[in-house]
């Protein structure tokens, strides 16, 4: 976890440990999930065949959905799937 997505700077895991347990256990499982499917997103590159197709629909609904519930709790926790995870 970064403090800014311009500045990366490494955050102590203490720290984030606070910062999460500040915020409600769906939206910290949205966050995970996102992180998780943009990773699994990035990973597909290049002619695909039809089952890597698929694979990456199914990444990037997850996404969707992860998204959903970070929007509905701040909409600056959005993760685009063409930005590089953590």
């Amino acid at each position: 976890m970064t403090a800014s997505p311009l500045i990366p700077v490494p955050i102590p895991d203490g720290v984030a440990a606070l910062i999460g347990s500040c915020m409600p256990i769906d939206v910290l499982q949205a966050e995970v999930d996102a992180e998780c499917a943009a990773r699994e997103i990035y990973r597909f590159r290049g002619p695909l065949c039809a089952e890597d197709r698929a694979d990456r629909e199914h990444a990037l609904s997850a996404l969707a959905l992860a998204n959903k519930a970070l929007a509905a709790y701040n909409p600056l926790l959005i993760l685009k799937p063409w930005r590089r995870a953590h």
